[in-house]
């Protein structure tokens, strides 16, 4: 062998090699934190194998997809590259102590070590007395919750590793990851860190790329951004983050809220799509559109409002928007309602938004990290004469995603009105098989279907 089987950084050595029993980690974004902890992990297990002992390591992620991907990307390509012959058990349902059930990756080693990946919750972390891995621990939804039901578990000579980026100034890897205790072996490595160690990354490329100071400070930099004045706290938004929302495939048919906000030239036009499951909005489906026609937004629009069954949608009418507002009721009748953006109006909308995040009734797109930037831009300033204002830093876009959902929002609170709906097919499948005059009639039969009128 010329040279070693998983090669690493620098940055990666150093963390791989420290066997501290408690270690933590603060990453930026892409630099491998997984990649090098699960090789830990495997690495653990395979001491234990040729010493003729066993181990037991739990990994606990913010989600389904992300202990997949460890268990998949991690250790078992790790365990390729150790020779070692791993029983895979496949996805298996995991009954917590509480009752609930949830889905658990688990494989063995040849002597009998095991590891399992799974979502992390409270329940999860109270139920294995074993070593523990806490990946991207900063965006784990009640993260105090779990550190409470997690340590006693680990108090019996276990490790423990924590990795993550930032995520503001709150949450449990906030308050470790800042502790002035001797207890923990602490490791920071920014972007400019892990470059000089070898990372082949651009690092102004990755700038340009990202386009927002705060982003970039957090996620690169690895700085904890001050939450005082933001809206929405990067915790708040991680806390309704999902895997399966902002999919179109899982729409169930239900009642659906729009909104849109308008931008032509240096501003977005955002259409927002929240379906109403229980006393739940799930965000289903984000139109996002820079520098097109107005008919190329109105044909957006109109798809969306043929493909579901939309009891009610808000349109920004302030400026440019009084014409959209105008033709959108014209074709869609009282269904549509058009929104000044005055400093009371926002005010309202804002805050209405914000109590959805806070009471967990709205579900947002899993790792958007363009969304995440936006919702966590918006700021709440006072104006000369003390009246509050809300306020976005500008890059490419000026929080255009973020006002358009609390632009549906605001309609899923107001009244509406029930109109007879027939799913029509996806545009993409009508329009491939027509050309373009036989498709008119298709189209007419779609606009009367979209007004009620049929």
């Amino acid at each position: 062998m010329t040279g070693p089987a998983v090669p690493l950084f620098g940055f990666q050595q150093r963390w791989f090699l420290d066997r501290s029993r408690f270690k933590i980690g603060k990453f930026a974004r892409q630099t491998g934190k997984t990649f090098t902890t699960t090789l830990e992990i495997v690495d653990d297990g395979f001491d234990h194998e040729v010493n003729g002992k066993r181990t037991r390591w739990v990994i606990l992620s913010r989600g389904e997809r992300q202990a997949k991907e460890a268990m998949d990307e991690g250790i078992k390509r790790h365990a390729q590259a150790y020779q070692l012959a791993l029983t895979d058990f496949g996805e298996t349902d995991y009954l917590s102590a509480s009752g609930v059930s949830y889905r658990a990756l688990e494989v063995a080693m040849p002597g009998g070590s095991r590891i399992t990946a799974l979502p992390a919750n409270p329940d999860t972390a109270r139920g294995f007395s074993s070593n523990v891995f806490l990946d991207e621990f900063a965006f784990h939804k009640d993260s105090g919750a779990i550190w409470k039901a997690l340590f006693p578990v680990i108090s019996a000579g276990w490790k423990l590793r924590i990795t993550s980026t930032p995520n503001g100034k709150s949450g449990k890897f906030y308050e470790l990851d800042t502790g002035k205790d001797d207890a923990w072996s602490r490791h920071i490595v920014d972007i400019y860190q892990a470059v000089a160690d070898g990372l082949p990354r651009d690092i102004e490329e990755l700038r340009a790329g990202i386009a927002d100071e705060d982003a970039w400070a957090q996620e690169y930099e690895l700085k904890y951004l001050d939450e005082a004045s933001a809206w929405l706290s990067y915790d708040l938004i991680s806390s309704v983050e999902d895997e399966t929302a902002g999919d179109p495939e899982g729409y169930q048919g239900n009642v659906c809220f729009v909104g849109r906000d308008i931008g032509r030239r240096n501003d977005l036009h955002v259409i927002w799509v929240w379906e109403q499951i229980g006393d739940v909005l799930w965000e289903r489906e984000r139109v996002e559109q820079k520098r097109a026609t107005f008919a190329q937004m109105d044909e957006a629009f109109d798809d969306i409002m043929t493909r579901y069954r939309v009891g009610r949608a808000c349109i920004d009418q302030t400026g440019m928007g009084e014409k959209v507002v105008e033709d959108a009721q014209r074709r869609y009748g009282s269904r549509v309602e058009g929104v000044l953006f005055t400093a009371p109006n926002k005010l309202i909308m804002a805050t209405r938004g914000k109590e959805r995040f806070e009471d967990r009734t709205v579900r947002i797109k899993e790792g958007d990290q363009a969304l995440r930037a936006d919702l966590h831009k918006l700021r709440k300033v006072a104006s000369a004469t003390g009246a509050p204002r809300f306020v976005a830093e500008r890059d490419d876009d000026h929080a255009d995603r973020t006002w358009a959902a609390f632009l549906g929002i605001h309609a899923a609170d107001g009244e509406r009105t029930e109109y007879g709906y027939q799913q029509a097919r996806p545009a993409r499948d009508r329009y491939s098989e027509t050309n373009d005059d036989d498709e008119r009639p298709f189209r007419m039969a779609s606009m009367r279907r979209s007004r009620g009128t049929y």
